[in-house]
């Protein structure tokens, strides 16, 4: 998908965010990106909605379930969230939702930090293969794919979507 594919993508799920946060008034959420796509993504969809708060960014590394099966990648960067999370209505962003284990483990790093009033979830592509009893809220595209083939957000710019072959 070309970046201008990729930018409609991102006007859909501003538009669904919106229309999401008025039906269940909501006038100040804040938001937070899953390190990297995620934030890719949460940055351009930060802007449009024009949320007030600076946008918070998740590195989820430590909270995986597979941390000891495939070890730490070696420029880790630290989570950072600039606002208390306490009764705070978030929006969390991630680039692909597959399997939902990434959501899981940014749900129990945004609990460390405290108890949100609610969390929403947006995500530019929900994919089929999902393990976890996970669905996002806000979805740019939803697309069914093998075993063997995968999505990857490439960027930050442009903003595009490679589909991939391989094990």
């Amino acid at each position: 998908m070309s970046e201008n594919d990729v930018k409609k993508l991102l006007a859909k799920m501003a538009q669904d965010t919106q229309k999401r946060l008025q039906d269940n008034q909501i006038s100040d959420p804040v938001m937070i990106g899953i390190q990297t796509g995620g934030v890719w993504v949460a940055e351009a969809l930060h802007q449009q909605l024009k949320i007030k708060e600076d946008l918070g960014k998740l590195n989820i590394s430590f909270y995986r379930d597979d941390f000891t099966r495939i070890g730490m990648h070696p420029t880790v960067q630290p989570s950072s969230l600039p606002f208390a999370v306490d009764d705070r209505h978030i929006i969390l962003v991630d680039d692909v939702l597959h399997t939902g284990r990434t959501i899981r483990a940014a749900l129990n790093e945004i609990f460390d930090y405290g108890r949100p009033a609610s969390v929403i979830l947006a995500a530019l592509v929900e994919r089929s293969g999902r393990e976890l009893p996970i669905c996002a809220d806000i979805v740019g595209k939803r697309i069914d794919l093998s075993e063997t083939q995968h999505i990857k957000l490439t960027g930050p710019e442009p903003l595009t979507l490679e589909l991939q072959e391989g094990k």
